[in-house]
């Protein structure tokens, strides 16, 4: 779906005219080519200690970056890490914070900041944890002051898991990439040091089999898309009704294409079986499947409300306990749930949708834990304003208005869900558990 506002923003006379006017002025995003570099210039690490030498050596010598551990003035920098994982008390921020400060306005277009730093606890002493705190606040701040399409966003490493832990490099590489190009001001838990990094970052789950719900258009299509391009085998799932759209993409990402009502009762045996019986195993689960029937509460009848619940959450409890039951799914298996903002901060009209977003959020921290045996996960996405055909349903003010309320101004697309997912499913984010990323361009509603 197409945003005319932000071409037109971007283009001759009509951006002189909204920027005399103080109109907003999204920067056009820069997504993932293969082939690309990591990025388009010279990088600066800023932090002292272990963890900042290593963050450095990482770039320059696996990932062929310019890298300076001082800022050059002159210089436009593709991005800037601030390691501040030793910082114990409020006081140490000033140095690196600062230091960093002093390249933001030369930050390239479509630049990245990321933040490595250490969770806090009620553990630690209080100038620890207000000092590892802070960075929260600092991060998401920091990320609403970037312009021309540039990001912020952070790592956070809970216990002793090291900064060269796989989801560390993972979620850094992720962050830093032009696969996160919709992903602003968010900060990422790596819980353990669990995971394995790729042989190849262009093709992260090859030999991987893949299911993917509600997969027939949208962002369910643009996940199966995303998937196959990194290597993973494909299954497709949708209604019977879209089963002609079902077979185009399934053929397109040469995989296999699968009809079923995610909402019957036998869901979860019929997609093992098919998986098993076609490719021989199944590795990753992608709920995508959804639907709303928005009505304000008062007006809600029980089959809005019930219609909802049954196809975005519990149909995925349902599969779910199919899978961790049957003893053909414990390969390092991966579940990938779509969630919302809706679910995070509520939305009028939407109590039962968002009350099923808020269900998978839950359920995702819940079945995490189940999976830990074998290697696994279980994480959700939440995405925001994407361009799709449902919200190019919404009146066009009230369109124009919500593509607006995020930091990058302007509303996602489909391919920006599917790299997180992509990501959340590959080995490197085996430490990233229980977890939700928002793909929002950071909405300014809810964390």
């Amino acid at each position: 779906m197409g945003d005319t506002y932000l071409n037109l923003v971007n283009s001759g006379v009509t951006a002189k005219i909204a920027k005399q006017l103080g109109l907003p002025q999204p920067a056009p995003l820069r997504r993932y080519r293969p082939g690309a570099p990591l990025l388009g210039g010279p990088a600066l690490v800023v932090g002292t200690g272990a963890d900042a030498d290593g963050v450095a050596a990482l770039l320059s010598r696996t990932w062929d970056v310019e890298v300076h551990r001082h800022a050059t003035p002159e210089l436009r920098y593709a991005a800037v890490v601030l390691v501040l994982t030793q910082v114990s008390h409020p006081d140490e921020l000033s140095a690196p914070v600062l230091a960093a400060a002093g390249v933001l306005r030369s930050l390239s277009r479509g630049g990245r900041v990321v933040t490595l730093s250490r969770e806090a606890t009620a553990d630690d002493a209080p100038a620890v944890a207000a000092a590892r705190q802070g960075v929260d606040g600092l991060l998401r701040s920091l990320a609403k002051e970037l312009r021309g399409g540039s990001t912020g966003n952070g790592i956070v490493m809970a216990g002793d898991v090291a900064a060269d832990a796989p989801s560390v490099v993972g979620a850094l590489r992720f962050f830093l990439s032009t696969r996160s190009a919709f992903v602003d001001g968010q900060l990422l838990t790596v819980s353990s040091g669990a995971g394995t990094l790729p042989e190849t970052w262009e093709r992260p789950l090859e030999g991987r089999v893949a299911v993917v719900t509600g997969a027939a258009r949208g962002i369910g299509e643009s996940i199966a898309d995303t998937l196959a391009r990194d290597g993973a085998t494909v299954v497709a799932v949708d209604m019977p009704s879209a089963g002609e759209q079902l077979t185009r993409v399934a053929n397109r990402v040469r995989g296999t294409a699968l009809q079923l009502d995610v909402t019957a009762d036998d869901a979860g045996t019929r997609i093992l079986e098919h998986a098993l019986a076609r490719h021989g195993r199944l590795d990753i689960v992608v709920h995508n499947a959804g639907i709303t029937r928005d009505k304000l509460l008062a007006n809600m009848s029980p089959d809005k409300w019930d219609s909802v619940l049954a196809v975005n959450i519990a149909a995925q409890l349902r599969i779910n306990e199919a899978l961790l039951t049957s003893g053909d799914f414990t390969d390092a298996p991966r579940i990938v749930s779509l969630a919302s903002t809706s679910g995070i901060a509520g939305n009028r009209g939407q109590t039962n949708y968002a009350a099923s977003k808020g269900g998978v959020i839950g359920m995702v921290r819940a079945t995490a834990p189940l999976l830990e045996a074998f290697g696994g996960t279980a994480n959700a996405v939440a995405p925001g304003f994407i361009e799709t055909e449902m919200t190019a349903r919404i009146p066009a003010v009230t369109r124009q208005v919500a593509r607006r309320l995020n930091s990058l101004q302007q509303g996602g697309q489909p391919v920006d869900v599917a790299e997180a997912v992509a990501f959340l499913a590959s080995p490197a984010a085996g430490g990233v558990v229980g977890r939700v990323l928002r793909v929002c361009g950071q909405n300014m509603v809810g964390q």
